[in-house]
């Protein structure tokens, strides 16, 4: 696993040494931020199920000013940690062991919006439209903030306002929906 363009591009990553988590793939991951930038003019990312941070990494890579990474199990906690270290972004980059509900009222209660919201829970978890839910009501998306959903095809979300569908992508069992949030200024 490395990254794959900006600011850190070509740097190794590690990989979580745990059957339970699943990196994406260098092509998809490639694939996935052309479809959302490819790169940013600054802003806040929120990775909610991390793993080895490979996705969240390379939104700073390619110009996030912020990260938030989020993963309540250990191994993958301690290799956000180890990944973040050795690329020298600990400034930027916040790193929480916790369940990504308990993540989630602690940034409300710290008023943090987000740009870009990386959602890749462990397969078939059916959060999406609860997290999606959260995320609105308690006003933690910034206008345009673009959402990324990987989950298996099957469980496609129902895209309703305040977001639009821009993209989706099939790739084998998984599928990948790439939100727009929009403000409701009525």
């Amino acid at each position: 696993m490395r990254v794959i363009a900006g600011k850190l591009k070509s740097r190794q990553l590690k990989s979580v040494d745990s059957k339970l988590t699943r990196p994406t793939t260098d092509k998809n991951k490639e694939n996935l931020f052309n479809m959302i930038g490819p790169y940013f003019q600054g802003g806040t990312c929120l990775d909610l199920f991390a793993g080895s941070g490979g996705l969240g990494i390379e939104a700073i890579s390619r110009g996030m000013d912020q990260l938030y990474s989020v993963d309540k199990q250990y191994r993958a906690f301690l290799t956000v940690k180890d990944n973040v270290k050795a690329l020298k972004i600990e400034d930027v980059v916040h790193i929480y062991k916790m369940d990504y509900w308990k993540a989630l009222l602690k940034f409300a209660q710290e008023n943090i919006c987000f740009d870009l919201v990386l959602l890749d829970p462990p397969y078939s978890m059916k959060v999406h439209q609860k997290i999606l839910d959260f995320l609105v009501e308690n006003h933690m998306l910034n206008d345009d903030c673009i959402i990324v959903i990987e989950d298996l095809k099957e469980e496609d979300i129902d895209v309703k306002e305040p977001f639009i569908l821009k993209k989706q992508q099939i790739y084998g069992i998984t599928s990948l929906q790439i939100l727009i949030y929009k403000e409701n200024k009525s």
